[in-house]
């Protein structure tokens, strides 16, 4: 039996933070706490789902009897794949929000979903600090390329590419082929001393974000810097190579790419011409993560079922 009526929830969380909206009839707004705790024992999971009902006391709708449990929640979450007991957070994500149906689901899936705009084939690649590749059919096919961090992968994301404009300026400063000036001079700017360099990229928590803030820089001095461009032009072939891993087997899939790399010109057209090369052509992405957490919600709140995954989308 079907439902068109009910509120649903979709929650997603990221590095940077747990974004929430409501959905009855009409898109509620988008709640906002902070992101992902890690401690001694992992993601703080139940800390999340606090944060998570504290919002919707804010938003609960009510009957004579008090207040409605939401209809649907659809839990998104950046890591899902990389804990031990998935199983967990789904059982503490329905005890802590009581909805009548809970989804837990990879923020990869929700991110496809959203981007794609429909639970069916297709593949995405994100592009921010890391890079990730997914692509489903919803069925027999699950595959996730790259996701590895700046140090083992991560391939075209805005850490790595922060990282190559640095391996180029350090090649301008030791006076060796193939080095940069425009990307030192702006590096030292950015950064200090190069003899600097190597604590902040290496030894500190927030390293990955360092190299990412290097990568405006490579941006920016592509139009006139062939280093740069060339950088930039590798990144957008290594997005698009891992994209099409991805997709490979997908019967019809829609292709799509996120991220706000993709706002540099160079990469965008180094990811297309290669698409291209391998004869497909991406869609323009629909919406994110928490667009596809709504959607999630919303079909299984109207249609009774979503597809089920042991590691990437489990339901209760």
């Amino acid at each position: 039996m079907t439902s068109h009526s009910g509120t649903v929830v979709a929650v997603d969380v990221g590095g940077s933070g747990l974004r929430l909206q409501t959905y009855a009839g009409r898109p509620g707004p988008v709640l906002t706490a902070p992101g992902a705790r890690v401690g001694a024992g992992g993601i703080d999971v139940a800390a999340l789902v606090a944060d998570a009902r504290s919002l919707l006391g804010g938003v609960a709708t009510e009957d004579a009897s008090g207040a409605v449990p939401p209809e649907v929640v659809v839990w998104s979450m950046r890591g899902l794949l990389f804990l031990a007991d998935r199983a967990d957070v789904l059982r503490t994500v329905v005890e802590g929000l009581g909805a009548r149906r809970t989804v837990v689901v990879s923020d990869a899936v929700a991110g496809l979903v959203g981007a794609t705009g429909r639970i069916g084939p297709g593949a995405v690649v994100a592009a921010g600090t890391g890079a990730v590749a997914f692509g489903t059919d919803f069925d027999r096919q699950w595959r996730r390329v790259d996701g590895w961090g700046h140090v083992l992968g991560d391939a075209g994301s805005a850490a790595s590419l922060g990282m190559a404009g640095l391996r180029a300026a350090l090649r301008a400063h030791d006076g060796l082929p193939d080095g940069s000036a425009a990307l030192l001079n702006a590096a030292v700017d950015l950064l200090g001393a190069p003899e600097g360099w190597p604590r902040l990229v290496m030894t500190t928590a927030d390293a990955p974000e360092r190299l990412a803030s290097v990568a405006p820089l490579v941006t920016a001095a592509a139009a006139t810097d062939p280093v740069a461009h060339a950088l930039c032009a590798q990144a957008g072939t290594d997005l698009a190579v891992s994209l099409l891993r991805a997709a490979d087997g997908l019967a019809d899939p829609l292709l799509a790419a996120t991220g706000g790399l993709l706002a540099a010109a160079p990469v965008a057209e180094a990811l297309d011409a290669h698409l291209a090369g391998a004869g497909v052509v991406r869609s323009p992405a629909h919406g994110g993560a928490l667009d596809g957490a709504v959607h999630l919600a919303r079909h299984l709140r109207d249609t009774g079922g979503v597809p089920e995954h042991p590691a990437y989308l489990l339901l209760r």
